[in-house]
């Protein structure tokens, strides 16, 4: 049987006894730990497993030094004995349950980690909800790391390391949900309108245009990051910014960097006179780990010099240390925008095609990204 605390009594008759049932035999794991040594009464805080063997395994148990001698020989005593399956690894139920399912009987555990060692983390997220025993194996640590040390792989090693033990008790799949971090497996985007006035005519109204555009933000784990502002709808653009940044589909590249839950990114865009956008965002989340919204704390846009970096590698220390009215050229003045600063929402790669952001102003004249 399996039961989750058991309070044994040791009498001076010698018996062993759980409540007032006398124990035929028993077997305790070396994980069990002993309590109230003095008042002759052992506490077995975990999860102890009672299996019935041999009458003579365990008849009396009259102290602890007996109780060690049998903890000792235990790996011999089981030697030969059939003992009863049991649940999947990272599971919580103690009973081991007969899997009907055909998939589950005939592909190993093994072959089912390596499937899932080569998801992403979205897609680990989508398995775990198939099935019970998919979740039990999505929690194996080795899945989680390998997230890890991805999305924050500007740290190193050794430091996510570090502070996977300092801060998040040694748990990657912790440090995986309250960690900020920036996503790479979509597209942050934008969505900002705006009300312009139309051209008057002979009759006797005034006619207004409520204009949308879109600023789409995607991220790279080394640091690079990719920039476009567009009218073109989320669907249309995600082919450009996949792929690498071309002028002529006005798509820029940078650099960024993360300090907790705060991006910094400067972008360059060439030209006669160069000009370099400096981007600081707020990241956070609707719901715990999700860290699906960005919030722009600042865009400022300014002139470089004659030592402009020539491409986006280092623009982002060319750049650090600048105040927010700086500019290193006369003719481009530094400009702080206060417009077409709405909250960026992520949307992942799967979503493009049917995320909402893609409605046109006629069904959605105003986004809420919450």
């Amino acid at each position: 049987m399996f039961v989750d605390r058991i309070d044994v009594c040791v009498w001076n008759s010698r018996e062993a006894r759980f409540g007032n049932k006398i124990l035929d035999g028993c077997m305790y794991r070396h994980s069990d730990s002993f309590e109230n040594r003095s008042s002759n009464r052992l506490i077995l805080q975990e999860d102890v497993v009672l299996p019935h063997f041999e009458r003579d395994l365990v008849t009396a148990i009259a102290s602890d030094e007996e109780i060690r001698d049998i903890l000792k020989n235990v790996g011999a005593r089981l030697y030969g004995t059939r003992i009863r399956p049991i649940p999947p690894v990272g599971s919580v139920s103690r009973i081991p349950v007969d899997d009907p399912s055909l998939l589950h009987r005939t592909l190993p555990d093994e072959l089912l980690y390596e499937v899932f060692s080569r998801a992403s983390p979205y897609a680990l997220g989508v398995g775990a909800c198939v099935c019970r025993k998919w979740r039990y194996a999505i929690r194996l640590p080795a899945l989680w790391r390998g997230a890890c040390l991805k999305a924050w792989q500007m740290f190193g090693v050794q430091e996510n390391e570090r502070i996977a033990r300092v801060s998040y008790g040694g748990s990657w799949k912790r440090m995986w949900i309250e960690r900020p971090r920036i996503r790479y497996d979509g597209i942050y985007v934008s969505r900002n309108t705006y009300i312009r006035q139309g051209i008057t005519e002979w009759k006797n109204k005034n006619p207004v245009h409520l204009v949308c555009y879109y600023r789409y933000i995607r991220f790279y784990p080394g640091g690079k990051i990719l920039y476009k502002t567009s009218p073109l709808k989320l669907k249309e653009v995600a082919k450009y910014i996949q792929g690498r940044p071309s002028k002529v589909d006005a798509v820029f590249a940078g650099r960024y960097n993360l300090a907790h839950d705060q991006a910094e990114a400067a972008i360059l865009y060439p030209g006669l006179r160069p000009t370099v956008l400096r981007i600081r965002l707020r990241i956070r989340g609707t719901t715990s780990g999700a860290n699906n919204r960005m919030d722009l704390v600042s865009l400022i846009t300014s002139g470089v010099g004659e030592d402009a970096p020539a491409d986006e590698e280092n623009v982002l220390e060319a750049v650090e240390g600048w105040d927010e009215d700086e500019t290193h050229d006369p003719d481009v003045p530094a400009v702080t925008h206060r417009r077409g600063v709405a909250t960026f929402v992520f949307v992942p790669f799967e979503e493009v095609e049917t995320s909402v952001l893609n409605l046109p102003v006629e069904k959605m004249d105003f986004y809420v990204p919450g």
